[in-house]
């Protein structure tokens, strides 16, 4: 059976070969430059879809957001559709999960202040009192346990770190044999105490906004380390600034913030925060480039492929999205 696929993006030559050379023969691509005739679309692959494209296609069956996450745009424009399945795509998990891993030694080493002093010359922080923690041994709490969290945890597990969990649903089949024990978010404060570690990979909802706290960093064990990979908000973000200067928190390694730039010429130029995070030693920073791998778009493609070719094989589409849960 013949499936009409409408990509709401424009690939590049290279991107539209990966993907057609991975696509099963009963698929046909459409672009918004050749778009298939009204009402004939099965498919839409579109992060962020108008109103009217969904109404341009009364059959549309499914929408791919073709990265990891939800706009909250897309999430209420979907809701008045419910007939329509919402999937993204996590290509891009084990890169994110990669970069996390860097950010959690990175941080727990204090590698950025003593590289900066040997590119001075300065030998001095080989000889003083070490601020460097091993991790072996330590407990992680992973925030989140879906493709990046689990990937992250067998990183963990590699480290001889113990690792703890929380999820939406502690009971679903995990992707792959690791060791965790996995609990549900209510139990959050219980386990703060436990960890050495936190490790932040929650998607971006009301019920994780501000999550973390200074009521919960206060809850963690002296020289505790923390690294977010997910989205800044999710970390108040004045309860942990002042945690890191006072030193509760021992260190921290971030790839995502409160402020980005809105344009291409406030790049160069845009805080990542309302608080200079960039005078302490004891942070990594990182530009929110988890994902972002030379590999990434050809990835992206061959992820895309998978789950079109399941849907024109009739079988059940990974990565559903739930909507009232935000993802």
């Amino acid at each position: 059976m013949r499936l009409n696929v409408l990509l709401g993006f424009a690939p590049t030559p290279t991107e539209l070969a990966t993907l057609q050379q991975h696509l099963h023969p009963d698929i046909q691509l459409y672009t918004d430059e050749n778009p298939p005739p009204p009402g004939e679309a099965d498919w839409l692959v579109k992060g962020r879809p108008a109103h009217a494209q969904i109404e341009l296609h009364p059959g549309l069956r499914g929408l791919i957001v073709p990265w990891a996450g939800l706009p909250g745009s897309t999430r209420e424009l979907m809701r008045e559709y419910p007939h329509i399945s919402v999937h993204n795509l996590h290509h891009n998990a084990t890169q994110t999960a990669e970069l996390g891993a860097a950010l959690l030694l990175a941080a727990a080493k204090f590698l950025v202040p003593v590289d900066q002093a040997l590119r001075n010359d300065d030998w001095r922080p080989r000889y003083q009192p070490p601020r460097a923690q091993r991790l072996a041994g330590k407990t992680a709490l992973i925030l989140g346990f879906g493709h990046i969290g689990q990937r992250l945890a067998r990183i963990c597990n590699a480290l001889d770190m113990c690792v703890i969990a929380t999820r939406r649903q502690p009971e679903k089949p995990l992707l792959f044999p690791l060791e965790a024990e996995i609990h549900p978010p209510e139990a959050l404060h219980r386990l703060l105490p436990r960890a050495n570690a936190l490790l932040i990979t929650l998607p971006l909802t009301e019920h994780t906004r501000n999550l973390i706290r200074e009521m919960e960093l206060a809850l963690l064990p002296d020289n505790a380390l923390l690294v977010n990979i997910a989205r800044g908000p999710i970390v108040d973000e004045a309860a942990l600034y002042y945690a890191l200067r006072e030193g509760r928190l021992a260190a921290a390694g971030m790839d995502v913030w409160w402020n980005y730039p809105q344009d291409e010429e406030s790049r160069q130029d845009t805080a990542p925060s309302s608080y200079p995070f960039r005078e302490l030693d004891n942070v990594v920073m990182s530009p929110h480039r988890g994902g972002s791998v030379i590999e990434d778009e050809q990835q992206r493609m061959v992820a895309l492929a998978e789950l079109l070719n399941a849907a024109a094989r009739g079988e059940e589409i990974p990565n559903r999205v739930d909507l009232e849960a935000g993802y």
